[in-house]
This record gives structure tokens, C-alpha cells and sequence, in this order.
């Protein structure tokens, strides 16, 4: 089995200045910036998922040595914190592209582990295949029912510093059934983030594209770790 420590999900309760707009309440300026937001969020998660897949890729076919859990959590808060602190600024896209080119590279050694197990080519595959269209399918639910998942926020948070816990737990103490739980769980709470963090740029309670972008990768990111974690058990038992 190969497994991952969750990375910490960007998810924020909301907050006074980021209330949701209501639906009859919107205005033809707060329909047109949510609309602008939107092609933003999906233009730019579209470059970094192809540049972390590329980063990945080439952690694989060089076969680089994986991070370690201390040097992954150390950078990606540190890359993390300078997407918050250049979020308004020209810097935000190179911190963006940093931080999904980190965590490409933080995948490839788990990729490289997952192929080498008896078909762990269609692992993989099935995996992004799952990942692909779970993401899809859960995005046009929020854009097209347009609902207001923000009071899914703070249990999602608060799952996914659990989940943090228990994977460094797992990690640590050893414990592969602890593993998949955390991987299973990480997994539902990934799917309800995707969901959220769509609804919050439909309903204009996220109006940065580039922070709607990192919530959204660091979302499929580990949806897709949570995901080879449970089928990389299964195809290691074959």
C-alpha cells in the first residue's frame, strides 16, 4: 500500500467580508465579476494541474527521492503562505505555479511506488480517471444548482485538521488500517471541499481566482492521493 499525508486543505470559514450574495440580490456587476472569477479559477487550475502533472512526470522518470513529510507540510505552508501574502500582487502566479510544482514533485515518488505494483498502470489510470469525473461532476452540481454550501465550512475544516492528525499518526506509528481510514476519509471530505469551494465563487464568497485555484487543486490533489491510497491497497494484495 502507498499512502500520503493529507495536505491541509486552504478551506477558511467564512467570514463577515466574504458573505455569500444572495441569489435575488445580485446586482449585473456582482453577476459579472463572479462570471469573471470563474473563467480565472478554471483557466488557471487547468495550467497548474498540467504543470503538476508534468513536475510529477519528471519525478518519476528521473526517479527522484521523495521529501519526507517534514520538508512536503514545511514547504507547502511556506509556498502557501506566499500565495496569501502576494494574492493582489504580480507575484501570485509564480507562488502558485511554485506551490503545484512542489507538490508534483511530492507525488512523483508516490506514482513511481503505485506503477510499480502489479498494475499499477491501471491504478493510476483509474484513479484520475475517478478523480476527473468526480471533480466534474461535482462543479457542474454547484454551478448549475448554484446552492450555498457555506455552512459546510466549518466541519470540513475541522475534518480535515483531524485527518491531518491521524495520517501524521499513521505515519509515524505504523499503522496501515489507520491509513486507509484517513485515506477513505479524506477522500469524502476532498469531494465535500469541491463542492464548497465551487459554491463560494458561484454564490461571490471567494472573489481571488488565484486563492479559488489553490483550494480547488489542493482539493483534487488529495482526492487523487486519497484515491491510489485505497486502490494501491487493493491492487497490492492481488
Amino acid at each position: 500500500m502507498n499512502s500520503m499525508t493529507p495536505i491541509p486543505s486552504t478551506t477558511r470559514p467564512e467570514t463577515a467580508h466574504s458573505a455569500p450574495i444572495a441569489a435575488g440580490n445580485a446586482t449585473p456587476a456582482d453577476v459579472a465579476g463572479t462570471s469573471r472569477v470563474l473563467r480565472n479559477t478554471y483557466a488557471l487550475l487547468s495550467m497548474t494541474l498540467l504543470f503538476s502533472a508534468a513536475i510529477a512526470a519528471a519525478s518519476v522518470a528521473f526517479q527522484l527521492p521523495a521529501p519526507g513529510i517534514l520538508l512536503t507540510l514545511g514547504g507547502y505552508f511556506g509556498l502557501l503562505f506566499a500565495v496569501y501574502k502576494f494574492k493582489n500582487s504580480g507575484w501570485a502566479l509564480p507562488a502558485v505555479f511554485a506551490l503545484t510544482g512542489f507538490m508534483g514533485y511530492s507525488l512523483g515518488p508516490v506514482l513511481a511506488k503505485s506503477l510499480a505494483l502489479p498494475g499499477g498502470a491501471q491504478v493510476v489510470t483509474m484513479v484520475l480517471a475517478a478523480t476527473g469525473a468526480t471533480f466534474l461532476a461535482l462543479s457542474a452540481w454547484g454551478l448549475t444548482t448554484r446552492r450555498d454550501f457555506s455552512f459546510m465550512g466549518g466541519f470540513l475544516f475541522a475534518g480535515m485538521v483531524i485527518a491531518l492528525i491521524a495520517g501524521l499518526g499513521a505515519v509515524f506509528l505504523q499503522m496501515p488500517a489507520l491509513g486507509l481510514a484517513v485515506a477513505a476519509m479524506v477522500a469524502l471530505l476532498s469531494a465535500g471541499l469541491i463542492l464548497f469551494e465551487t459554491s463560494r465563487i458561484v454564490t461571490g464568497g471567494e472573489t481571488n481566482y488565484v486563492l479559488a485555484t489553490v483550494g480547488l487543486y489542493v482539493s483534487i490533489f488529495n482526492l487523487f492521493t486519497s484515491l491510489l491510497s485505497l486502490f494501491g491497497f487493493g491492487s497490492s494484495d492481488e
